[in-house]
């Protein structure tokens, strides 16, 4: 299926989502791998988990129409060695998304809505925070939750933020697309984010760029 969501963001900033329904062999074709990584990617022993490593870079090269390799740094966050964009990635099932930017510090999370998400509400939602009664839509109100705390907790850095204590969304009606705005406080900042959303079928898709 190839990049099924192509989103300009802003002068610096896009957003594409990678549907894998290629094979192993389809995706490989896409790309000119170097040693290390042919190397890396058959090290993996999932499967699944191939296609997803691949769909990540097949995706990275046709939104920002970079080759360079994408690598890890010490807290796992991905960047590009070529340095021609900041990048944030994310995949579940047969999705695979990335949020790129020239100039801006990105967060994006995705999740496919598979299970009662409200059993383990209570490890990243804080007493001070708001969550829908509505009983049809808890689970997509949590997820979004959810998607907009990784959302900055990669934009952030991943580094000693706590769900429940330092990461705050504020009140917010859910949509099909929207808006939110977080908080996040601990390791001597305060600071606000705008974020914004959207479901792709059973999917909540949330990112951040600043």
């Amino acid at each position: 299926m190839g990049m099924i969501i192509h989103k300009k963001i802003d002068q610096d900033s896009m957003l594409g989502v990678w549907q894998i329904t290629e094979n192993y062999d389809t995706l490989l074709s896409l790309l000119n791998l170097s040693q290390e990584e042919t190397d890396q990617l058959n090290n993996f022993r999932n499967h699944n988990r191939k296609l997803e490593w691949l769909s990540v870079r097949a995706l990275n090269r046709e939104l920002t129409g970079s080759t360079a390799r994408i690598l890890y740094n010490e807290d796992r966050k991905p960047f590009l060695t070529d340095n021609s964009y900041r990048i944030s990635i994310s995949h579940s099932r047969k999705l695979t998304a990335i949020l790129a930017s020239r100039n801006k510090r990105v967060g994006i999370d995705l999740e496919f809505m598979s299970h009662r998400i409200s059993k383990i509400a209570d490890k990243f939602v804080n007493e001070s925070e708001k969550i829908t009664n509505n009983p049809v839509k808890l689970r997509y109100h949590l997820y979004i939750h959810w998607c907009a705390k990784e959302s900055l907790y990669k934009i952030c850095d991943k580094k000693g933020l706590n769900f429940r204590k330092n990461l705050i969304i504020r009140p917010f009606i859910p949509g099909r697309s929207g808006n939110l705005y977080g908080l996040v406080t601990g390791t001597g900042r305060r600071e606000e984010y705008e974020l914004s959303y959207f479901r792709k079928n059973n999917y909540v898709i949330v990112w951040c760029c600043k």
